[in-house]
């Protein structure tokens, strides 16, 4: 596959608790270079970095992130901030326990309050694939369908696993339509982020895809 096309899928991510400005900033400049979809970032440096970059690279940030149990008037609040201060796309994690319960409609009411929060931005819906049993995973791409999200994302990267190809392949299965998915987690080669999109997924949320890049091409041949 093309890298340019390649990176055109890549969320370039840091979400790291110790991340600098001059961290960010480094994947603010990355992701300004190789043509990444986004850069993902912690909220608190949403707005200078929209500054930052001036319009020339999406800025994603994440709600309610990374355990998802806050309630949802906390991640309404999140979302209409980042939005206010600059983000372009939202990516929130779910209240897991919720789920397990059986607490469905209010799984789908959330998401839509979060959805209208976004005021037309891209919404994407964490849903920690490695903590769900594959019936759970299945309700989640039905109640992320019937939410209205943009896209259905497998992982924060801060539980026990990230990304699978076998998650990414049944997600892709069931959600509708006009969903799409973004594998995200332990992404560690070009051969496996070709693999997630070649099973269906849209989006790859990744903080080593430039970085294999920069090492095989010494930043010159993408």
């Amino acid at each position: 596959m093309d890298k340019k096309e390649l990176l055109k899928t890549v969320d370039h991510t840091l979400l790291t608790q110790t991340a600098t400005w001059a961290e960010i900033r480094q994947i603010l400049d990355d992701g300004m270079a190789y043509g990444t979809a986004s850069a993902c970032i912690p909220a608190a440096y949403v707005k200078q970095a929209a500054t930052y970059v001036d319009g020339k690279l999406p800025i994603c940030t994440v709600i309610g992130f990374p355990n998802g149990y806050h309630t949802t008037a906390v991640k309404v609040y999140e979302t209409k901030d980042a939005i206010a201060n600059g983000a372009t796309e939202i990516d929130m994690v779910i209240n897991i326990g919720w789920l397990k319960d059986g607490r469905y409609q209010e799984l789908e009411d959330e998401i839509r309050q979060i959805h209208k929060a976004c005021d037309g931005k891209i919404l994407k819906v964490i849903i920690e694939t490695c903590l769900l049993t594959e019936e759970e995973k299945i309700k989640m791409c039905e109640i992320v369908t019937n939410a209205g999200a943009e896209y259905i994302k497998t992982s924060t990267g801060f539980s026990t696993a990230g990304a699978t190809f076998a998650d990414v392949k049944l997600m892709r299965e069931h959600v509708g339509k006009d969903v799409k998915v973004k594998a995200a987690g332990g992404i560690a080669s070009l051969d496996d982020a070709e693999e997630f999109l070649r099973l269906g997924a849209d989006r790859l949320g990744t903080s080593r895809i430039i970085k294999l890049i920069k090492n095989t091409d010494n930043g010159s041949g993408y």
